[in-house]
C-alpha cells in the first residue's frame, strides 16, 4: 500500500508562507504530479512529505497512520533527488545496494536484489562502473534504482529529469511511464515541466504561492481549468485571456465584450460584472470574411508567426493603443497569415471559457436544468 494523504499542511518560513494548508489525497498506485512555477512550494511540500523538513502545522498520513513526526529513515518512502545524490566512491552496484547494506540484508540476499532491479532499468551492464564514468541519463537510472531496490510504499522524485538533455528527457520520461506502469507503485513526482506532467501523471496537483489551485487529471486541468492561474500556466501558447464586461442584452442573451471583441454566449439574465474571456490558440481559426452572431469574434492585426514545423503560431493584437491585447492563435502549417494583415478570429461557443476578473476562478452554471431568467453564474 501507498496511500498519502495530507491534511492541512503549512510550512512558513518566518513569515513568509511557502506552503499553505495544502489538502491533498495520493491514491495507491497513482502517479501523481505536484506542478507549479518556481517558488511556488512544491520542493517544500515533497521535502516535508518525506520527512526531511518539519511542516509548521497540519498532518501527513501514510496508509492511514501519522508519520508527521516519524525520522525519515523510519518512513516507507524513498527519495529521488534532482542532483542523483549518488557516493561517488562507490560503484553503481554498490549506490543501488546501500540502503539494503542499512537494513542488514544478507550479501547474497542483496546481490540477487540489486541484480534484479539493475535488469528493469537496463543498467546491469554497467554494475562496475562509478558515477564519473555514466551519463546523466545512467545516473538518473542508478538513483531510480537504489529507489527501488528498497521497494517502498511510495517513490517521492524532486525534478529527476532536469538535468539531462531535451531529447534524453523525453525518453527517459517515457520509461518513467512505463515503469510506473509495471511496478504500481505511487508515484508522486514534483516538477515545472508541463509536458512531463501532462504525458506522465494520473493527476496533477497544481500549485501557486503555496496554495493548490487545482487537482484533477492531466484532460481535466487542461480542459477544465479550475482559476485564470491553470488557465495561464498549461499550454503552449497558453490559454488567452481577454479582460471583458459581462453582460445580459435586451433579448435575455449573455454576452462578453471587450477590446476588439464580441463573445454572443447563451441564454439567461445576470447582473454585469468584469471578466477574463478565455480561449484556448488551437481554438481559434482565422477567417476571411465576418463570422457568423453564433460564434465568437475577435478582430486583430497579426504582429508575428512562428514556424513550429508542422504547425505555426500567429501572434496577434485585438484593440488598438495601450489596451490593445496579445491574442495567439495556434494551428496546422501554412495558416496563411503574415504581420500585418488584418484577421478576424473565431472560436466555437463551446470552446469558451469565463473567469472572475477580481478572484481569477472559474465561472460556470450550477443549474442549468434551472429555466435560462433563473440561472446564475457561481465560482467553480
Amino acid at each position: 500500500m501507498g496511500r498519502i494523504r495530507l491534511d492541512a499542511l503549512s510550512r512558513s518560513f518566518g513569515s513568509s508562507i511557502a506552503v499553505d494548508r495544502v489538502g491533498l489525497e495520493v491514491a495507491d498506485g497513482e502517479f501523481l504530479a505536484l506542478l507549479g512555477p518556481s517558488g511556488c512550494g512544491k520542493t517544500t511540500l515533497l521535502r516535508m512529505i518525506a520527512g526531511l523538513l518539519p511542516p509548521s502545522s497540519g498532518r501527513i498520513l501514510l496508509d492511514d497512520e501519522d508519520i508527521t513526526h516519524t525520522p525519515p529513515r523510519r518512513r516507507d518512502l524513498a527519495m529521488v533527488f534532482q542532483s542523483y545524490a549518488l557516493y561517488p566512491h562507490l560503484t553503481v552496484a554498490g549506490n543501488i545496494a546501500f540502503p539494503l547494506r542499512v537494513r542488514r540484508m544478507s550479501k547474497q540476499a542483496a546481490r540477487a536484489r540489486v541484480l534484479d532491479v539493475a535488469r528493469q532499468l537496463e543498467i546491469d551492464t554497467l554494475l562496475a562502473r562509478r558515477p564519473k564514468e555514466l551519463s546523466g541519463g545512467q545516473r538518473q537510472r542508478v538513483a531510480l534504482g537504489r529507489a527501488l531496490v528498497r521497494e517502498p510504499s511510495a517513490f517521492l522524485m524532486d525534478e529527476p529529469l532536469s538535468n539531462l538533455d531535451a531529447k534524453l528527457r523525453t525518453a527517459t520520461r517515457i520509461e518513467l511511464a512505463a515503469l510506473h506502469r509495471r511496478l504500481g507503485s505511487t508515484f508522486v513526482y514534483v516538477t515545472h515541466d508541463q509536458v512531463e506532467a501532462m504525458t506522465m501523471a494520473t493527476r496533477i496537483a497544481l500549485l501557486d504561492a503555496g496554495r493548490l489551485e487545482q487537482v484533477g487529471t492531466p484532460s481535466e486541468v487542461y480542459d477544465t481549468p479550475a482559476s485564470a492561474f491553470v488557465a495561464s500556466f498549461l499550454g503552449a501558447p497558453p490559454m488567452n485571456l481577454l479582460p471583458g464586461r459581462l453582460a445580459s442584452t435586451p433579448a435575455g442573451m449573455l454576452r462578453v465584450e471587450a477590446q476588439g471583441t464580441v463573445a454572443p454566449l447563451w441564454p439567461g439574465r445576470v447582473p454585469a460584472r468584469d471578466v477574463l474571456l478565455g480561449i484556448r490558440p488551437e481554438h481559434l481559426t482565422p477567417v476571411s470574411r465576418e463570422a457568423g452572431e453564433e460564434a465568437v469574434r475577435i478582430r486583430a492585426v497579426v504582429d508575428a508567426v512562428e514556424n513550429l514545423g508542422s504547425e505555426e503560431v500567429a501572434l496577434c493584437l485585438a484593440g488598438t493603443g495601450v489596451t490593445a491585447q496579445r491574442v495567439a492563435l495556434r494551428g496546422p502549417r501554412p495558416l496563411g497569415l503574415r504581420p500585418g494583415d488584418p484577421v478576424t478570429l473565431t472560436a466555437a461557443t463551446a470552446h469558451l471559457h469565463l473567469f472572475d476578473a477580481a478572484s481569477g476562478r472559474r465561472l460556470e452554471w450550477r443549474d442549468h436544468s434551472a429555466p435560462a431568467d433563473k440561472r446564475a453564474l457561481s465560482t467553480a
